[in-house]
């Protein structure tokens, strides 16, 4: 019981100070000049991730690389088949009203080169390299359609969560702080239990990574996609789990194996890479036929979700 709750605590602390470090990084940012537009690109993707990212890190360091490769496969499948299955339920969400063909190209795209990176064995700084180099394009892009956008007359900095002109610098810095104190602390906290609880029920760090740990890692996603649905801004929605799945996929995995190699298990290999790159076509009908998520469509999603961790845990 007590790894249960060290655990749970070490997630509620995880959340809390990524939410913190985005908040202080963006005011600190905006304070100091940097343009809304580079701060949505850079500071806000790498903030949001950094429960994955510091999870990731700490793993391979710590000698358990199937946490940290289950925490991105298993996240990615949870973003897509839970973060949109569950909102779904709540209200209609009207993805036929949102353009993100080019986004969802670009993370079939960043899952197809995940996925044949796999197969050499192990994430060395070579597919680090690769994977930050995606990861370049891909923000160089984003940066291109940001400029287009603010020059066509939409503000970016209204879109930016957490912006509050009048924080005070100390406010600022105690964010920062909370942050980078409280994403090491939380990450070990919820590492230590999870490869505790692997070993009590003798189960795979891996199968620990893709379930606990992915799940856990998902929740931010998961509220925002729900208050997206609530206020029906299906875009905001399907754009948060796109740009969460590409993010995770190029920059985690990008960023941890450069920092130590991590094989790759073989039961990767023939089950939860094709889940996750299946689920991630299921977004087809709904990126390029202008349909809806219904309740239907999120019960199913759901359901398939519930289904893939009984496989993984049986």
């Amino acid at each position: 019981m007590t790894e249960w709750l060290f655990g749970a605590l070490g997630l509620i602390i995880l959340l809390l100070a990524g939410d913190a470090l985005v908040k202080g990084a963006v005011n600190l940012s905006l304070r100091v000049g940097i343009p809304a537009l580079i701060v949505s690109l850079t500071i806000v993707a790498f903030g949001t991730s950094a429960p994955e990212l510091l999870i990731s890190i700490t793993a391979a360091l710590e000698g358990v690389p199937g946490i940290a490769l289950g925490n991105v496969v298993g996240s990615n499948t949870a973003n897509i088949l839970l973060v949109l299955g569950l909102p779904a339920l709540l209200a209609r969400m009207h993805t036929s009203e949102c353009d993100s063909r080019k986004s969802y190209v670009l993370m079939i795209g960043g899952s197809v080169l995940f996925v044949a990176l796999c197969f050499f064995g192990e994430f060395t700084w070579i597919s680090s390299i690769i994977l930050l180099a995606a990861l370049t394009g891909v923000l160089i892009d984003a940066f291109r359609d940001a400029r287009a956008h603010i020059a066509a007359g939409e503000d970016a900095e209204e879109d930016l969560e957490g912006v509050d002109p009048n924080m005070p610098w100390w406010k600022i810095v105690m964010y920062i702080m909370l942050g980078l104190i409280g994403l090491p602390l939380g990450a070990n906290l919820l590492l230590e239990s999870a490869v505790t609880i692997a070993r009590m029920f003798n189960i795979s760090e891996s199968v620990i990574g893709l379930t606990l740990v992915a799940l856990g890692t998902s929740l931010p996603e998961l509220a925002t996609t729900v208050m997206a649905a609530l206020r029906r801004q299906a875009d905001v929605a399907l754009g948060n789990v796109i740009g969460s799945n590409m993010f995770n996929l190029l920059a985690i995995i990008g960023i941890a194996s450069l920092v130590s190699p991590i094989p790759v298990d073989p039961a990767f290999l023939r089950f939860d890479l094709w889940v996750m790159l299946g689920a991630s076509l299921l977004l087809i009908p709904f990126v390029f036929f202008k349909t809806d998520i219904t309740r239907a469509w999120g019960a199913l999603l759901s359901l398939l979700y519930i289904g893939y961790i009984v496989a993984v845990l049986i």
